[in-house]
């Protein structure tokens, strides 16, 4: 692989053009109205001065929609991080002091490389193992989290912040009386103005004239004056280059948890990006958004900045905002770096409750209901992974969610393939006179009364053997007439040396009846398998078939004449072969 292999740019510069550079640069626009008071609220939260939220919010954001995967994510300071580095650092150093600045950089620098290395080598497709139905829960529990989290700021109170939702309703429900008037007047008419625009004028932009008309209601009401909160004036700095030294010392104490805050942000960006691709139908590589992360990680950390993820809220934002590609994310960021140097002061107008208000109808609109719907009638175990990572992601925390939708996701998946189905199949003529081997049971088809034909749909290994050789005496004990069996191992790779015994057994007891075991094979590592394992000593390479219908006419050989004589069903096209033994034209 050549180095632009790892240039996403080469891959998505097709779709620049002059409406979407137009869609992506509003989308960017509003995204830097959204991230002002987020940046400075995640960086109280990490224990850093206000700016490095927002030259995180700049940084982060610009090398990850260089170097990601996703089209749509936009990285940044989150609330989870930010909190998970509180906690890590304040038991170091004093929140906000020069030492505790210094061991964030050094953090966020050590995640950056922990990141690349995951995605350099190749780790990325560990994230496979989460299921759709996680990334819906996921996202709906976000989603939900958001809103709730908005509640606050949109009935003009003051709250402690995170928890999961129950804390953070019963915070807000001991501060309900003291919501202000003017706030919750202002942050609803900003929500209303959303949701009209889209239903009745979608290629307007929504979100600008809701955060318009919510700012220009506070002006006339003087909203300020009546105890309505400002975003407020933001320091008109922008970032510059600051080299920690740390000593191996610190390199060794901040290891455990470089290594914990890399797992939780790749799991949250990568979470985000597969979530938004599933949704816009667009490729996501999983391996590239981890070199992404971890270079914006990388180069964060000698700007100032801390560690970032991908963005639920600003992700929403820049959807819903209609963006097209990962310009729109660095878009977001020279429209930051422009208000912070040039208007800062007008953003202290912008009144938090019509914030609060535009967030409230992203988080509605990141609920995908019809894939919910979708989920919960047509799949029993996807309905309990969703559930279950939609509880912890709602009454735990959203990334301990991830971790029970990949634990319930992994438990589903070792309980399908350790029980894979054995029908008992039979011909059953097809319309253009082809014919198909199909389920006994759900086509009401008659049997060979000596033949028993078989089809494994699943793997074969030691967590399958077990229930596999239950339903296989099962199936032969209603039977004993039926002592040739004819196995076909559908769709199958290799096969283990428990699923070896198995068909060994299977075949010495067919033999041992009097009758006999035939396999019928097409993937070349399953036959190699077959071969390793001594499965085909025992049953004899004549008995093993790349198709059922060289199988069948092979076994009719073994069958007694004498019960075909007596037998009307005539099951197998190839029973005439039997009935003319013996008796040549």
């Amino acid at each position: 692989m050549s180095i632009f292999d790892y240039f996403p740019p080469l891959e998505w510069r097709h779709r620049i053009s002059r409406q979407s550079i137009g869609a992506d640069a509003y989308a960017g626009l509003i995204n830097a109205a959204i991230v002002l008071p987020q940046g400075v609220a995640f960086a109280t939260i990490a224990g850093l001065p206000p700016e490095f939220g927002l030259y995180t919010a700049m940084i982060t954001a610009i090398v990850a929609a260089i170097f990601g995967s996703s089209m749509i994510m936009i990285s940044g300071p989150t609330t989870a991080i930010s909190a998970v580095l509180f906690t890590m650092l304040s038991g170091f150093a004093d929140p906000g002091s020069a030492r505790y600045i210094e061991l964030a950089l050094t953090l966020t620098i050590m995640v950056g490389l922990l990141q690349m290395v995951g995605g350099f080598a190749r780790l990325g497709g560990l994230v496979s193992f989460v299921s759709h139905s996680v990334m819906t829960a996921f996202t709906m529990a976000a989603a939900i989290l958001i809103a709730v989290s908005q509640l606050a700021g949109a009935s003009g109170v003051e709250v402690e912040r995170g928890g999961n939702i129950a804390e953070r309703l019963e915070r807000l429900s001991l501060h309900i009386t003291e919501a202000n008037p003017y706030a919750l007047l202002i942050s609803g008419v900003t929500l209303v103005m959303a949701i009209l625009v889209q239903k009745f004028v979608p290629r307007l932009p929504g979100l600008l004239l809701a955060l318009g008309t919510g700012g220009g209601l506070a002006w006339f009401l003087d909203a300020k004056e009546h105890g309505v909160a400002m975003v407020g004036a933001l320091p008109d700095m922008v970032p510059s280059i600051n080299l920690p030294s740390p000593s191996i010392e610190d390199v060794a104490m901040l290891a455990p948890g470089a290594a914990a805050i890399a797992v939780v942000a790749l799991l949250e960006a990568i979470s985000i990006g597969r979530a938004f691709a599933v949704r816009r139908k667009e490729a996501f590589d999983s391996n590239q958004e981890m070199i992404g992360q971890g270079l914006s990680n990388l180069v964060g950390g000698f700007f100032n900045c801390y560690a970032g993820s991908g963005s639920f809220t600003r992700s929403g934002v820049n959807a819903t905002a209609g963006a097209v590609t990962p310009l729109s994310g660095i878009f977001a960021s020279l429209v930051l770096l422009i208000v912070l140097y040039f208007v800062a002061d007008w953003v202290a107008f912008i009144p938090k409750p019509a914030m609060a208000g535009v967030i409230l109808f992203v988080a509605w609109r990141l609920i995908d209901f019809n894939e919910l719907r979708h989920i919960i009638t047509s799949s029993r175990p996807e309905t309990v992974i969703l559930g279950l990572t939609l509880a912890a992601g709602l009454f735990i925390e959203l990334d301990f969610a991830i971790y029970v939708g990949v634990i319930a996701s992994l438990c589903v998946f070792i309980y399908e393939s350790s029980h894979p189905e054995l029908p008992v199949t039979a011909p059953m003529l097809q319309p253009d006179g082809s014919r198909k081997f199909r389920n006994v049971e759900r086509s009401n088809l008659s049997e060979c009364p000596q033949l028993v034909t078989f089809r494994l749909d699943g793997p074969l290994y030691f967590g399958s053997v077990e229930n596999v050789a239950k339903e296989y005496k099962k199936i032969t004990s209603r039977n004993p007439r039926q002592k040739h069996k004819l196995l076909y191992m559908k769709g199958i790779g290799k096969i283990d040396l428990a699923g070896a015994d198995f068909l060994i057994n299977a075949a010495r007891e067919a033999k041992a009846e009097g009758g006999s075991f035939r396999i019928v094979a097409l993937f070349p590592p399953l036959v190699a398998s077959l071969h390793r394992f001594h499965v085909i000593d025992e049953i004899g390479e004549n008995h093993l078939f790349p198709s059922k219908s060289e199988a069948v006419v092979d076994a009719m050989s073994d069958l007694k004449r004498g019960i075909c004589e007596g037998c009307l069903r005539d099951v197998f096209w190839e029973c005439d072969n039997v009935m003319r033994v013996d008796n040549p034209p």
